[in-house]
């Protein structure tokens, strides 16, 4: 069972997301003096006096706008209360309280939810000033002051949400949850593969490249397993990241591969294979992830007999790189293919967890060095003296040898396909640590 919900709403710039992250302990959400930076729900965990919950960041509330964007950050905000068990309402003693606070909390009360009110940038210790008591106004009880930047007063802003939380029940064992990173280019169709998946309008979606900023959670249970589909801004060209918002969404989107098991990384069919998408592919692999390539759009290919085996065959090329990632054609916006997806993750997902026993192993070894004898520099002959498997996600192998110098790179390409060969190990890379024997050295 989830735990409680907690979602932080408010006007654009009263301080939220710096809230967020203050009561998170890390720098989840963008926080930036731009209004309108946080656009889609973003969660985090929060534990207070052994109380788990997970808090949820939204996009600044306008209630009366025409602006597309704003308005979609609207509707984020009213499914995030929807779903909330408690709402935090931000305000801001340095505006005071404008319209927009009494419409917003209009709308809080409709909801029938709890409701925490916290004014915000009360960056002074002792009695709040004057202006703190204007907030009673909003008829939304006791104010408690708070400075997110500074931490006063948060303590007091949780003890009061505890009060309305209900009891967690047990949560679900993390380690059945496949946490799967959806990364691509701009507008390649990552947020409407997260919408076609979770059955509603979960990200934010548009034709304006790098609508999204945030990453964010969607959390699936089907007949094939668990799995939280984490969606990430679009990783562009560093030169053309011109803006620090979009900065900072690089990095959170390479935050949330680290945080991943596996990576759909999305191409567009009609676009075909970039160099952006090379470099999107590079931080996947350098992070050790099982991995698929999922080429979006192909409904709107024109085909024939050959197309499929013709792009295949190129991505095969393309991504030479990343030999072991299997290639699958779907439509996010038709569902072409999506259940395949789900067995897909759960596969490369088992095969990156995999682990072989070291005698199996040396069994492979013995075979693969009787075939292709290991090479010799200067009348010196590399010796393996066995191998053994050190850890999973990635599969990473440790070979024990008389010379790290002599075991070529060529040599463990042939080791690795041998070993890919008898144990499958696909959609995922392997790692190999060479240590010469007694010294401890890499």
């Amino acid at each position: 069972m989830a735990k409680p919900v907690v979602a932080i709403v408010g006007r654009p710039n009263v301080g939220k997301s710096t809230l967020f992250n203050k009561l998170i302990g890390s720098r989840l959400s963008i926080v930036d003096d731009t209004p309108g930076v946080t656009r889609d729900r973003i969660y985090g965990d929060c534990e207070w006096l052994n109380h788990k919950f997970l808090l949820v960041d939204t996009g600044g509330i306008e209630p009366n706008t025409s602006d597309v964007i704003l308005s979609q950050m609207r509707t984020q905000a009213e499914i995030a209360i929807s779903t909330a068990d408690v709402i935090i309402l931000v305000t801001n003693i340095r505006d005071g309280v404008v319209a927009s606070d009494y419409d917003v909390a209009t709308m809080l009360q409709k909801s029938g939810k709890p409701i925490v009110l916290c004014v915000n940038k009360c960056d002074s210790i002792g009695e709040p000033e004057p202006e703190f008591y204007e907030f009673y106004n909003l008829g939304l009880g006791d104010p408690v002051a708070v400075s997110a930047s500074h931490g006063h007063g948060t303590g007091d802003l949780l003890n009061e949400v505890l009060k309305y939380l209900p009891e967690c029940e047990d949560e679900e064992d993390d380690d059945e949850i496949i946490k799967v990173a959806i990364i691509g280019k701009p507008n390649v169709g990552k947020s409407s593969l997260v919408n076609k998946i979770s059955g509603v309008n979960r990200a934010i979606v548009s034709d304006i490249a790098g609508t999204t900023r945030d990453t964010t959670d969607t959390f699936i249970e089907n007949e094939y397993g668990k799995f939280n589909f984490i969606d990430t801004a679009g990783l562009r060209r560093k030169s053309r990241v011109d803006d620090a918002i979009e900065k900072y969404s690089i990095i959170r989107a390479r935050m949330a591969v680290e945080r991943a098991n596996v990576c759909v990384i999305m191409i567009d069919a009609v676009e075909g294979f970039t160099e952006q998408d090379s470099k999107v592919a590079g931080i996947a692999l350098e992070q050790g992830k099982a991995c698929i390539i999922a080429v979006n759009k192909w409904d709107a290919i024109e085909k024939d007999g050959n197309t499929m085996k013709e792009y295949r065959d190129k991505l095969t090329n393309d991504f030479s790189f990343m030999s072991y990632a299997p290639i699958m054609f779907i439509s996010a916006k038709t569902g072409q293919r999506i259940d395949k997806l789900y067995e897909m993750i759960s596969f490369v997902h088992s095969q990156n967890s995999m682990r072989i026993s070291t005698g199996k192993l040396n069994e492979v070894l013995a075979g693969a060095t009787a075939r292709v004898q290991p090479p010799t520099d200067k009348g010196k002959r590399l010796k393996i003296y066995y191998m053994t498997q050190a850890s999973t996600r990635p599969p990473t192998f440790v070979f024990f040898v008389n010379n790290a110098e002599l075991f070529h790179f060529s040599y463990q390409r042939y080791l690795e396909n041998q070993i890919r060969d008898i144990f499958g190990l696909d959609g995922t890379p392997v790692r190999f640590i060479i240590r010469e024997r007694g010294d401890g050295k890499k």
